[in-house]
């Protein structure tokens, strides 16, 4: 805890309470591996902290970046969206505010493993997750108004989205096929028997 509450982005004195049992939140979660149950947790709302996550995935605090890697991962472990389409960071005793440009994640890699209706598309997100595109963690293709090219993301976790990076998009779009669908012919992916429109394809 000392460690978090010295750090160099000076969180000042007191820290945030948010904080308040982190070290516990982190040796639990490298004891067992695990995330912590954020979306079991129902603590009283404790107002908003600045803190936001650039559309690049880059993470401020009071306006600078968070140059501390290990610090941006523990808070992506406790970081939640609720139905209100807010996103919070959440301990067992308080839940604040935080600010998402976009989405909370990157996905800054895909492997893909196996073939046809057995591939399974493996992603890699900027803060360290691993998820393989499937039902439950769908691929989607939207239209950025402002100059119509494409923004994929996927669903990481909870109602927690990653935006799919540029270069891994090319390599989505470098092993689709087209297939038709009630929308028509698009062009695609599989995972896992799921098959994820990209994009309509080509007449």
């Amino acid at each position: 805890m000392s460690d978090i509450k010295h750090d160099p982005l000076h969180w000042g004195a007191p820290a945030p309470d948010v904080l308040r049992g982190l070290a516990e939140i982190q040796a639990e979660a490298a004891h067992t591996r695990k995330l912590p149950p954020v979306e079991q947790w129902n603590p009283p709302f404790c107002g908003d902290l600045d803190i936001r996550i650039g559309v690049d995935g880059t993470w401020f605090y009071l306006g600078t970046p968070i140059g501390r890697p290990g610090l941006v991962r523990l808070f992506s472990t406790i970081l939640r969206r609720d139905v209100d389409g807010k996103h919070y960071l959440v301990t067992p005793v308080e839940k604040v505010g935080i600010r998402v440009d976009d989405a909370p994640f990157i996905a800054v890699r895909v492997d893909a493993r196996g073939s046809g209706d057995a591939q399974e598309l493996a992603f890699s997100t900027n803060v360290g997750d691993s998820v393989v595109a499937d039902a439950e963690h769908p691929l989607t293709v939207h239209t950025d108004p402002a100059d119509f090219t494409p923004r994929p993301y996927l669903r990481v976790r909870g109602r927690l989205d990653a935006l799919v990076s540029r270069a891994v998009f090319y390599e989505l779009v470098s092993m689709a096929e087209t297939r038709q669908t009630p929308a028509g012919a698009e062009l695609g992916v599989t995972s896992r028997g799921v098959f994820f429109p990209l994009g309509k394809a080509d007449p």
